[in-house]
């Protein structure tokens, strides 16, 4: 998702595997975690991506799973390259335009103001970043999530996520591409119940072109699926996998 990295799916990656699921790889996204700045931040090049990591790999087919802004990215390789996707696994993330982009935009100018001395420990930066972000990040666990970009570089506290360019790209991570051909393989929306990201009015478009989508709610989760409801996603996910 924008603003996390392949370190938030540590956790259930090495759930899965131990549970059967066979190799996993976590991603960090252009401009987020470890991956490089790129100036081109659209799903067609976060698509790219992959397809470059799993060509390298010598990946000819896999399982994709992304969160959010990674859910469209997945689609978006689906979509461009059936071939390459066995199945797909979308996470609170519909193929359409996404609204709220004034909430996300303010999320993204409260992490850029945020003010740390140098000099701090870690965990006195920490909070102090969490003080500065909860009058407009008001959930706790959206604010501990954001926080995980926050890292120590030569004795100074910065963002690891690349805010300029995220914020300059924030309306092609809120769109989605336009697509005419579906992807003919399974795929599985698995959303928050007290999330609005995947809607019933999301649904025609969805089966547009994912024709043989499962839409699921997991109860009582949230956007960050994965972290409100742990077992129940984990479960999911591996009730979606074909059997080894």
């Amino acid at each position: 998702g924008a603003c996390a990295s392949g370190g938030n799916f540590q956790t259930v990656a090495k759930a899965l595997v131990r549970r059967g699921s066979g190799q996993v790889l976590t991603l960090d996204a252009q401009n987020h975690g470890g991956s490089p700045s790129s100036p081109l931040m659209t799903y067609e090049a976060m698509s790219l991506d992959v397809q470059h990591l799993l060509s390298r790999l010598g990946i000819t087919k896999c399982i994709l799973l992304g969160h959010s802004m990674g859910g469209k990215t997945a689609m978006t390789l689906a979509l461009q390259r059936p071939d390459l996707v066995e199945r797909l696994i979308s996470v609170d993330i519909s193929p359409v335009s996404t609204t709220p982009v004034s909430e996300f935009s303010a999320y993204i100018s409260a992490m850029k103001s945020v003010k740390i001395p140098d000099g701090l420990s870690r965990s006195a930066a920490r909070q102090l970043a969490d003080d500065q972000l909860r009058p407009v990040v008001q959930l706790p666990q959206l604010r501990q999530f954001l926080l995980t970009n926050l890292v120590e570089v030569e004795g100074r506290y910065v963002w690891r996520v690349n805010l300029e360019a995220i914020s300059y790209h924030l309306a092609d991570i809120m769109n989605f591409p336009v697509f005419h051909k579906p992807y003919p393989g399974p795929a599985l929306f698995l959303g928050g119940s007290n999330s609005p990201y995947i809607s019933s009015k999301d649904y025609p478009e969805i089966q547009r072109l994912f024709p043989k989508a499962d839409i699921q709610h997991i109860q009582g989760a949230g956007h960050i699926v994965h972290q409100d409801k742990f077992e129940e996603f984990i479960t999911a996910v591996l009730n979606f996998l074909p059997p080894p």
